[in-house]
């Protein structure tokens, strides 16, 4: 069983961050505000002296959190990309198809968690995210570096007409990134590549984003799925956090 998922690349010139894609076999949930998890710490991610979630709507609105946090704290709102500078605290997100998506910024020492289904991608979340870090830390996208989680696959995620003007609508390459099937009135969605595009015309370098390519629908001994079980029973965590200096 794989409890997590990390992607080696994405830490390796700097160690004093953490990471992890969670997988149905992760035993840990978080609850809305801060909370401590001490299964998580105590087996694959020790750093964390908190962890962080909010309400997650599939919107594009971004929780800078640039100061201590107090164990029980909520945030009111709904947030769907949360940003902190704090060492020891972890931001998460819930996925159960949508993608999860990783920030850092080594230079400036910050990082942040996204939260980005095809609706939050329409909007823009992942640059308004990049913006976000830019705005209130200073962070330069040449800078950055990106993570993209598990999450529904081109392989398995179909959307229909609805879905496709509105990704139209947004993107005028969309036919780069949607695989037609049944003709005109159902697709293939990549998400994830769509995601990482998004990175790139933000200005991130194409060597600073890695993919997770595996699809949530088609694993189901290793993820949830609202997809392919039709609700969500469980969601699968995914966090970031810079460590303490000692």
């Amino acid at each position: 069983m794989q409890p997590v998922i990390t992607i080696p690349s994405f830490t390796a010139k700097d160690e004093r961050i953490a990471h992890f894609f969670g997988t149905r076999h992760s035993q840990f949930e978080v609850t809305q505000g801060v909370s401590r998890v001490p299964a998580l710490e105590q087996s694959h991610f020790r750093v964390p002296a908190a962890f962080i979630s909010v309400k997650q709507v599939h919107g594009t609105d971004v929780l800078v959190v640039d100061r201590p946090l107090l164990e029980g704290q909520t945030f009111d709102g709904e947030w769907d990309a949360l940003i902190t500078d704090q060492p020891g605290v972890a931001v998460t997100v819930r996925t159960a198809d949508c993608v999860p998506v990783l920030l850092h910024d080594p230079v400036r020492r910050v990082v942040a968690a996204v939260h980005a289904g095809w609706r939050g991608a329409v909007g823009g979340i992942v640059p308004k995210t990049i913006a976000a870090l830019n705005r209130r830390f200073g962070s330069e996208a040449v800078s950055l570096r990106m993570a993209v989680g598990p999450s529904a696959g081109s392989c398995c995620y179909e959307v229909d007409e609805p879905v496709l003007s509105k990704l139209r609508e947004a993107f005028p390459d969309w036919r780069l990134v949607i695989h037609g099937r049944n003709g005109a009135q159902k697709a293939l969605l990549d998400l994830r590549e769509l995601i990482r595009r998004q990175g790139l015309g933000s200005g991130l370098l194409e060597e600073a984003i890695g993919v997770v390519n595996a699809c949530t629908i088609c694993h189901p001994n290793l993820f949830f799925s609202y997809r392919r079980e039709g609700m969500v029973k469980r969601t699968m965590v995914s966090g970031i956090a810079l460590v303490p200096s000692r």
